[in-house]
């Protein structure tokens, strides 16, 4: 042994060395080949089982997802149809003004018939616009009472009608694709023989 740095050296018999405990090109060398490959066996199994819970979480993330999209759309639709509605309940008094001027009617001159004519053809005009937006008006004279799209102002004694029938409207009601906007005013019939 030389003295160098201070480390103390070691001669080594190259003859009797003891083999690398890895081989660069087959990996580890197995000490027990059984014991190894049932332990690569189990891991090969549960790495198998975490991939298929995962791939299940997955899939159910994206249906998650793929609900909450279907539903923000649909939420979005009703609230364009809500804010519709309020905008159409704005325009059902200016409907009112002309039933009224229409029922009030005009004298025999000709001006009174231009002005009626030209009422009417509004009136028209108005009803086309919110029929093709989606407002129908309710069918109520005649009908049997309904307090879902009826609002009873009057019970009428008389026996010209059935028994709680609509004798009449004394307000339209209307619907906006199926949603009530607004129940009709009536008058209903009252009488002993039902």
């Amino acid at each position: 042994m030389a003295k160098g740095n201070g480390k103390t050296e070691v001669n080594l018999d190259l003859d009797r060395e003891l083999p690398a405990a890895e081989d660069e090109e087959t990996g580890p060398i197995s000490i027990t080949g059984k014991a190894a490959d049932e332990s690569a066996a189990s891991e090969t199994e549960k790495l198998r089982a975490e991939r298929d819970a995962l791939l299940d979480r997955l899939a159910r993330l994206q249906a998650e997802f793929d609900n909450a999209r279907k539903r923000a759309v649909r939420e979005q639709q009703e609230f364009r149809e809500f804010a519709a509605a309020d905008v159409i309940k704005n325009f059902l008094p200016i409907l009112d003004s002309f039933e009224r001027a229409l029922k009030a009617g005009g004298d025999s001159n000709s001006n009174s018939n231009d002005f009626r004519n030209g009422i009417e053809l509004i009136y028209r005009q108005f009803q086309d616009a919110l029929q093709k937006i989606g407002v129908q008006p309710i069918v109520s004279v005649g009908q049997a009472f309904d307090p879902r799209v009826h609002e009873a102002v009057e019970m009428v004694d008389t026996s010209e009608v059935p028994d709680h029938h609509v004798l009449d409207e004394l307000q339209r009601g209307y619907r906006y694709k199926e949603r009530l906007l607004r129940p009709a005013m009536v008058r209903v019939a009252r009488n002993a023989r039902g």
